[in-house]
C-alpha cells in the first residue's frame, strides 16, 4: 500500500497527465488500428502522411517509422525481411547476426537480437525453428502485426552488443534533452541526462540508475541535428531513438506516449512540461 501511494504521487501532475491524455485519445478511436497500421509507401509525400487526425499514430507502426525517417534523409538498419507470412521467409539465409522486431509494440517486447544462436536480449539460445514458432505464436494473436527482420548494427568500436538508446525529447523541432539508456536487458540499463551541447543534466526520470558516463558519440551531431528535423515533421512532442553505430547514426523509433508519463521526477516533469507550454502550445 506504501509502495502504491509513493507511485501514485510520483506519476501525478500535469506532465503524465498530458502523456495519459493523448494515449487515451490517439487509441481509444475505434480507427486508431486502421491508422497505425495503414501501409505507407516509401515515397509517400508529408500531405499523405498528414491525411487523418493525429496522424503521428502511423509512426508508431515500425516500418511505417522506418519509412518516414528514410524519407527525411535518415539512416535506418538494413532490411532482411518483412511481412506475415513466415513460410515466406528464408531464415536460414540470414546473417549469423540479425535483429528481429514486430511492427506494433512497446517495451521491446518480442524483439531477438541475435548473434550466432544467442539471443542478447534475455541470454536464451534458439533454434530457428524454435524462433519462428514463437513469432507465429504472436501473429496468430494480432491479424495486424508483421514482423522486420533487420540488420543487427555494430556500436561505434564494431561490436555486436546490445547498443546504447539514444533517446531525444523533442517538442516541434527543439530537443529539450537527451536521454543515453546503457541497456544490459529490455528492463535492466543504465541512464544518463544531457542536453544538446552535451552537458550533464539532472535526472529527468527514476528509470534506471547511473554509473560510469558514457562518451560522447562520434556521431552525436548527426543525430541531434535528424532528431531536429523528424522533430519538426512530427510537430507535437515525442521522444525519437537513435543508434550510435560503426555506420553512423541510425534511426530506431518513434515514442510519442513514453512510459505512459510514469517515472519522470519532480524536476523532469516541470521542465518537460515548460518545453511543451513553449514550443507546443495548446497541441495534444
Amino acid at each position: 500500500m506504501f509502495s502504491f501511494i509513493i507511485n501514485y504521487f510520483r506519476d501525478s501532475g500535469a506532465f503524465p497527465d498530458r502523456i495519459r491524455n493523448r494515449h487515451k485519445v490517439f487509441w481509444s478511436d475505434p480507427e486508431a488500428e486502421k491508422i497505425r497500421n495503414t501501409k505507407m509507401l516509401e515515397d509517400a509525400t508529408l500531405a499523405h502522411w498528414q491525411d487523418v487526425p493525429h496522424w503521428q499514430r502511423k509512426l508508431s507502426n515500425k516500418n511505417n517509422a522506418r519509412l518516414f525517417a528514410k524519407a527525411q534523409g535518415c539512416q535506418v538498419a538494413d532490411l532482411y525481411w518483412k511481412g506475415r507470412d513466415l513460410n515466406e521467409l528464408d531464415i536460414h539465409s540470414l546473417p549469423s547476426q540479425y535483429v528481429i522486431r514486430p511492427t506494433i509494440g512497446h517495451g521491446s517486447k518480442g524483439v531477438y537480437i541475435m548473434d550466432d544462436g544467442l539471443n542478447h536480449f534475455d541470454q536464451q539460445r534458439y533454434t530457428p525453428d524454435q524462433i519462428l514458432e514463437r513469432l507465429q505464436m504472436s501473429l496468430d494473436k494480432n491479424p495486424d502485426l508483421e514482423f522486420l527482420f533487420e540488420e543487427f548494427v555494430q556500436t561505434e568500436d564494431g561490436r555486436f552488443t546490445i547498443p546504447n538508446d539514444f533517446k531525444f525529447l523533442c517538442f516541434n523541432g527543439v530537443v529539450a534533452s537527451i536521454v543515453v539508456i546503457d541497456r544490459l536487458s529490455p528492463k535492466v540499463g543504465y541512464s544518463y541526462f544531457y542536453d544538446e551541447q552535451w552537458n550533464k543534466m539532472k535526472r529527468l526520470h527514476h528509470l534506471y540508475p547511473g554509473r560510469d558516463e558514457p562518451a560522447k558519440p562520434a556521431c552525436f551531431d548527426d543525430m541531434l541535428e535528424q532528431a531536429k528535423t523528424l522533430s519538426k515533421a512530427y510537430g507535437i512532442f515525442v521522444r525519437i531513438d537513435f543508434f550510435a553505430t560503426s555506420k553512423g547514426a541510425v534511426f530506431c523509433e518513434f515514442t510519442p506516449t513514453p512510459a505512459k508519463g510514469r517515472g519522470f521526477t519532480g524536476y523532469g516533469k516541470k521542465f518537460l512540461l515548460k518545453h511543451w507550454d513553449l514550443h507546443c502550445p495548446g497541441m495534444i
